[in-house]
């Protein structure tokens, strides 16, 4: 009987592409656009209030030294709440996204070499490979980490007992005191 938590846990959206059904000769295109319900399904997987466009398309092909060669283009329109007012703060994504698949890959391995550029795309070779997994890890890399509106702005606020002056943040500065000694000296001028 399924526990009662698992009906809130999100569906994780697939769309695996099995390495047999890579040509050897050509690449092959794929296409991931989530329908609204699974939308709504990554929206809470990003923690994001919506979702509203996802589309991540491009070619799949294999190496001549056995690797596998994912290329494709992101686009994505995702609603996150402002870290300051919980507004809606829209973010849109147009990226390219490349993964290389390789056999034998290790952490231990990568973290004892010199890699070249191309690395950071580097993946261990799983079969299939999961588009849908990687265009949501693409789309939560790039959404910014703390969204804020562009109207968005932290208000002032002054705490201190009763009869003490509050502390502003001129004072914290280290040359306030030498900026309030020549205001006082050019008041006694007047």
């Amino acid at each position: 009987m399924p526990d009662k938590a698992d009906d809130t846990m999100p569906k994780v959206p697939s769309h695996p592409i099995a390495l047999a059904d890579i040509p050897k000769t050509r690449p092959r295109s794929f296409r991931f656009a989530p329908d609204a319900d699974a939308r709504r399904e990554i929206a809470q997987l990003l923690d994001a209030q919506s979702v509203s466009k996802f589309l991540f398309e491009g070619q799949i092909e294999n190496m001549d030294d056995g690797s596998v060669l994912l290329q494709g283009e992101l686009g994505a329109s995702v609603t996150q709440a402002c870290v300051v007012t919980l507004g809606p703060v829209k973010t849109r994504i147009d990226s390219p996204v490349r993964r290389h698949f390789i056999t034998d890959y290790s952490l231990e391995d990568v973290d004892h070499q010199i890699l070249p550029e191309d690395d950071e795309n580097l993946e261990a070779m799983t079969d299939p490979i999961d588009v849908a997994a990687i265009a949501i890890e693409a789309v939560a890399l790039a959404l910014p980490d703390y969204p804020r509106a562009d109207d968005a702005g932290l208000e002032k606020a002054t705490f201190a007992e009763p009869g003490i002056q509050p502390l502003e943040d001129a004072d914290l500065k280290p040359f306030a005191s030498l900026e309030a000694l020549r205001e006082k000296l050019a008041r006694q001028k007047e």
